[in-house]
């Protein structure tokens, strides 16, 4: 067995590069087929998640093997491979083995524990074999991957460590409120109908949701999903499927949003995001934040003094003055053209207002009127009066309270990251849930299930190298067999009165010597094989007993094509 995993994953890697390096279906079932196309590699398999990119592959050389695969990786993902390189992690036989049993148990997921890698490592292995890029190896391994997971699920008590994707997304969305008190009633959006979609559906109709809206660019798997939903048991939930065009207006009705596509860029902008909240009956507007920090600004500001008659004649409409700017100075002049600023000028250098503006700390009418000179320059320079300056905010404005929840499941992300600076609008994506989850506490299954995958991946290691060992046995049984049949063949010559009974016993007799002699032998060399450091014992074997090679070659072949047969009726 000679197992190699070349990946990344949100462990050793930011989620900006995980966001970059994301793969299609179309890519990955590409990489798929320049793998097992390549010297090094005779089978493949890639398991791509929302938090991990990973190439599987059976290879003959170890460092050779390594180079191509990330190679690979970074031509297929589009990140150059000196920017990969440094987040990508390697694993071997049994390494590799251990890594991917941890992975189907959860223990390697961002949220310890979840369930949804399962569904997942089962769509790695179907596309493998659609594609014809996986072979005994690694069929084998994700089998069984499937069975530890599922193992340690019924098992342990590992579910308690942590729940899916979906389930830790809505708490964070909750703030820590029940998912099932927090979702109920409300109306979702659910954008997409893949796996991670499905199951966000799902959730949320088991957790009282009074509707779930599916959109996806294909109607029929939107139908499908909404058909399931409403046809189960377990639910009442009222449940559509939607176009893609109509996810702008169901913005304005939802109180949820989980966004999960196969997208190469954004599905929702924060423009997209705004007009939704903006557009909703009763919901809040969409407030400029800089407009309620000047707001406050001027609540905070000294009161305007009282008009007097040296305003007459100014062409600044002195009332509407901000109150703590000049009256003379640059804010009050901001968008005049050059005759009002002219006319300005000359009132400002003759007028009784500056000591209004002396009184508040002004620097007098001389330093007034050069200022609206020299902006009267500037505009004749450049066209226009330069933007007035807006002062810094006292305190940070209070944010409305979210009236628009959106949940972006995708890698890459779905919903514009700028949306999370909308006021209305809580998001959590990806990136937040890693950071989240950082500090998630670890329960004590955890330990029961890594002991669960140590013992698997022995047992594994230990099937696979006394697989290695069976097609030489066979071979040497067949041999036996046809020396047995030559002898025979001989003794009836030299006896032909030898009659059919006796014939019969003669042949039984020489058969049980046979596989006395070969019994012993062979049990221990399978239990030798199963070794770690076994695999040479097969050539031992051979060797000693000079057998064809062409004859082990066949016995293999035949077993694999009993193994393909079997392996076309789908993933257990």
């Amino acid at each position: 067995m000679s197992l190699l995993v070349v990946g990344l994953s949100h462990r050793s890697a930011p989620v900006s590069v995980l966001e970059r390096a994301s793969l299609s279906a179309d890519a990955q079932t590409k990489l798929l087929q320049d793998t097992v196309a390549t010297e090094p590699a005779s089978e493949g398999a890639v398991l791509a998640t929302c938090n991990r990119i990973e190439l599987y592959a059976d290879v003959d050389k170890f460092h050779a093997g390594v180079a191509e695969l990330s190679t690979l990786l970074a031509q297929h993902s589009g990140v150059g491979l000196e920017e990969l390189t440094p987040y990508l992690y390697v694993h071997y036989e049994d390494r590799a083995v251990h890594h991917l049993f941890s992975v189907a148990c959860g223990l390697d997921s961002m949220v310890v524990g979840e369930g949804q890698i399962l569904g997942q490592i089962k769509d790695s292995l179907a596309r493998a074999q659609e594609t014809h890029t996986a072979g005994r190896l690694l069929n084998d391994l994700f089998q069984q991957a499937l069975r530890v997971g599922k193992r340690a699920h019924s098992e342990t008590g590992i579910d308690r460590a942590g729940q899916s994707l979906v389930t830790f997304g809505l708490e964070q969305l909750a703030l820590g409120a029940p998912v099932e008190s927090w979702v109920r009633g409300k109306k979702a959006l659910v954008i997409g109908a893949g796996s991670m979609s499905s199951l966000s559906a799902a959730t949320l109709a088991r957790a009282g949701a009074a509707e779930v809206v599916v959109a996806n660019r294909t109607p029929d798997r939107a139908e499908r999903l909404v058909r399931i939903l409403t046809e189960g048991d377990d639910t009442d939930v009222t449940a559509r499927a939607v176009p893609m065009t109509s996810v702008p207006f169901e913005l304005t009705r939802a109180d949820v949003v989980v966004s999960c596509t196969g997208a190469t860029g954004l599905v929702l902008t924060a423009e997209t995001v705004a007009a939704g909240v903006e557009g909703r009956a009763g919901g809040a507007p969409v407030v400029d934040l800089d407009a309620v920090a000047e707001e406050d600004a001027r609540e905070d500001a000294p009161a305007a003094q009282p008009q007097t008659s040296a305003e007459d004649g100014c062409p600044v409409d002195l009332p509407t003055v901000r109150p703590g700017f000049s009256v003379m100075g640059e804010a009050a002049v901001a968008g005049m053209d050059a005759a009002t600023l002219e006319q300005h000028g000359a009132w400002a250098a003759g007028s009784a207002v500056d000591r209004r503006d002396a009184a508040r700390g002004g620097a007098g009418p001389e330093a007034d009127a050069e200022l609206i000179g020299a902006l009267a320059a500037t505009a004749s320079a450049i066209g226009r009066i330069p933007e007035r300056r807006r002062p810094e905010p006292v305190e940070e404005p209070r944010r409305p309270e979210p009236v628009l929840f959106l949940l972006d499941l995708a890698m890459p992300r779905d919903v514009d990251a700028a949306a999370h600076r909308l006021p209305g609008v809580r998001l959590v994506d990806i990136e937040s849930l890693a950071e989240a989850s950082a500090d998630a506490p670890m329960a004590a299954d955890v330990d029961q299930v890594r002991r669960i995958v140590s013992d698997e991946v022995a047992a594994f290691g230990a099937a696979q190298r006394a697989a290695h060992i069976t097609p030489t046995v066979v071979a040497l049984r067949t041999m036996a067999a046809d020396v047995v049949a030559g002898e025979m063949a001989r003794l009836e010559g030299r006896l032909p009165g030898l009659d059919d009974k006796h014939r019969a016993e003669i042949t039984q007799t020489v058969r049980r010597v046979v596989d006395k002699l070969l019994h012993a032998p062979t049990v221990r060399v399978k239990q030798l094989a199963a070794e770690p450091g076994g695999a040479g014992y097969a050539d031992a074997l051979r060797t000693l007993f000079d057998l064809d090679p062409e004859t082990v070659a066949s016995v293999s072949r035949a077993e694999e094509s009993t193994e393909k047969n079997a392996e076309n009726r789908g993933p257990g």
